[in-house]
């Protein structure tokens, strides 16, 4: 008994369709918002203005959409851009080390 699978404080049931946090929308509105804008300024007549016209939306998706064994890509990158470039720290190893195999 008392064999769960998933935490009970999980934070997936917090989560908007239980994907996406509040920023994520907001970032795929704004894309979405600026594409529209885009397409009605310029409308485009070429598939290099077209593909310039459609580079929010298709950002925003890229960095929303979810991923496995994190929340979505704009969680990885974040993650990359603290470990390289914030806080990377370095541990200097002090102790001792015990193996059972040496045990009487």
């Amino acid at each position: 008994m008392n064999q769960y699978l998933i935490a009970a404080n999980s934070k997936r049931g917090q989560l908007i369709f239980n994907i996406f946090r509040p920023f994520d929308l907001w970032l795929a509105i704004g894309g979405t918002a600026v594409t529209v804008i885009l397409f009605l300024i310029f409308r485009p007549d070429s598939l290099w203005l077209t593909i310039i016209v459609l580079l929010p939306i298709l950002t925003c998706a890229f960095l929303v959409i979810p991923i496995p064994n994190y929340h979505n890509m704009l969680c990885v990158l974040q993650n990359v851009y603290r470990y390289y470039f914030v806080e990377r720290q370095e541990f200097e190893w002090r102790g001792w080390c015990c193996k059972d195999e040496f045990k009487d």
